[in-house]
């Protein structure tokens, strides 16, 4: 009647006192909406740098298993040095969907990324991250600005944990997102290497620092058991041991993807849609014939085709007007985005250099607050000796990456590793968007921190008006 599918997860025999066996069964019962919104969840993949992140995402989306050889991953490469030394260093989307049936669509039988949209009902983007130490700083920016709702940490069987593989754990317990784990390349060790591997994970998991669950998932069974306790207990930890060569237990991962639920409610998007227009700028374009185009996630609000926004703020803290020509959702074109989907925005003939990393684009009647002095809770994770006034640290608030500089520390003139305390700092170049609670992530060299946005000391836009001088490229109402 509500023009739904439903599909059996499990069923068990059950004990019963005639002679005609009777079982139990578990169903998911999926709808597709009437307006087409499609179940859209982000994973943020991390791991070492050689676990086989990319190789996993183009099993898991080219739907052909890999050669051993690195071939699943070159169609995920977005540059001839990633191909030719077979790292990745920018930071790559790519799309898993799921039918409302529960079974996988993908590129092995999609052509393009619209036709796996419209007959998924279910869509998972997975945000390929780096591994490599030396691009550490684009691995933080995925983690921060995309607001990913799960992350999958990827650990090699053979290497067990190595290299920044604690460090991409220690950045998802920062950020408080949902961690599951898949250990990679079981082809190539003995079961003994592959029970060591598991059981050195579960030690860390189990540490005081992480207390977490660990929960291996050997069967179907497992994966269901997973998913649906993953989503209702953050401290439950799902490990896979999977191999995209063989394709071993690569379809408890698919089953496990299938049923993840997502974390926010329909209540809370509605809440969110109600609020102002504001769009993060994560990724910034140049497409011929199309114009500029920025990509980003839309933190609350609705954006509309043909709207009228401001973006900034600026290096001299302005707003400038533009509007949105055209909007674009996984690769396929949509007339409407709602809060917390990611998407690009095509701009017209604005002018890119105008544009950077970081700025937001809100509806014109909200007056954004801006800041180049603010104050954060932070706590030290690690610095070698004491941290105190004077000190520069790069600071990552969302999708604000930028230097600042340590002005006071309140009540102490200096930190170790493991204090805490209020902190005031200044951006060296520019004043950026902020907003009160957010979270915020800091590092130079080994030196670390965590905390939280306390106090802003903003920078009216009253003050500094709207730009209103039409420069090359600027758009008019």
């Amino acid at each position: 009647r509500v023009g739904a599918d439903i599909t059996v997860l499990r069923e068990r025999e059950v004990d019963y006192d005639s002679d005609i066996p009777r079982k139990i069964t578990e169903v998911l019962v999926r709808k597709v909406p009437d307006n087409q919104q499609f179940l859209d969840l982000r994973v943020a993949v991390l791991g070492n740098v050689d676990s086989g992140k990319s190789t996993l995402l183009g099993v898991l989306t080219q739907g052909e298993l890999d050669n051993g050889r690195g071939r699943a991953r070159l169609n995920l490469f977005r540059h001839l040095h990633e191909i030719q030394s077979g790292r990745t260093s920018s930071i790559s989307f790519e799309i898993l969907g799921f039918n409302s049936k529960g079974e996988v669509v993908n590129y092995s039988d999609s052509r393009t990324a619209e036709e796996i949209c419209e007959s998924s009902s279910k869509m998972i983007t997975f945000i390929d991250l780096a591994g490599h130490h030396k691009y550490l700083k684009t691995t933080i920016f995925g983690l921060t600005s995309y607001c990913p709702d799960f992350a999958m940490l990827v650990v090699s069987a053979n290497t067990g944990i190595a290299g920044t593989t604690r460090e991409h754990l220690g950045l998802a317990m920062a950020l408080k997102v949902p961690f599951f784990i898949v250990i990679s390349k079981v082809d190539l060790c003995s079961k003994a290497t592959v029970e060591r591997t598991v059981k050195q994970l579960e030690r860390i998991l189990k540490q005081p620092g992480c207390n977490k669950l660990p929960l291996l998932v050997n069967s179907d069974d497992d994966a269901v058991t997973a998913a649906q306790q993953f989503a209702q207990s953050p401290n439950i930890t799902p490990i896979f041991t999977l191999s995209s060569v063989s394709g071993e237990n690569l379809d408890l991962l698919k089953v496990f993807l299938n049923i993840l639920p997502p974390l926010t409610n329909s209540k809370e998007q509605e809440e969110l849609m109600q609020q102002l227009t504001e769009f993060q700028v994560d990724e910034i374009y140049t497409v011929p014939e199309v114009g500029t185009v920025v990509g980003g996630t839309l933190s609350s609000g609705i954006c509309r085709e043909g709207e009228n926004l401001v973006v900034g703020p600026t290096d001299d803290g302005k707003f400038l007007r533009l509007k949105v020509c055209s909007i674009q959702r996984n690769r396929s074109a949509c007339r409407v985005l709602r809060a917390g989907q990611a998407a690009t925005l095509a701009l017209g003939p604005f002018d890119r250099s105008l544009l950077r990393k970081g700025m937001v684009m809100v509806s014109p009647e909200m007056n954004p607050t801006i800041c180049s002095v603010f104050e954060a809770e932070i706590v030290l994770l690690f610095h070698a000796t004491t941290f105190r006034k004077g000190f520069q640290v790069t600071v990552h608030v969302g999708n604000v990456r930028q230097t600042a500089i340590v002005e006071k520390i309140h009540g102490k003139d200096k930190l170790r590793t493991g204090e805490k305390a209020v902190v005031r700092f200044r951006f060296i170049k520019h004043p950026e968007y902020l907003k009160i609670g957010a979270k915020l992530l800091f590092r130079e060299g080994v030196t670390k921190g965590i905390g939280h946005v306390t106090d802003l000391q903003a920078i009216t836009t009253k003050e500094n008006g709207l730009e209103e001088s039409l420069g090359p490229g600027q758009l008019s109402f």
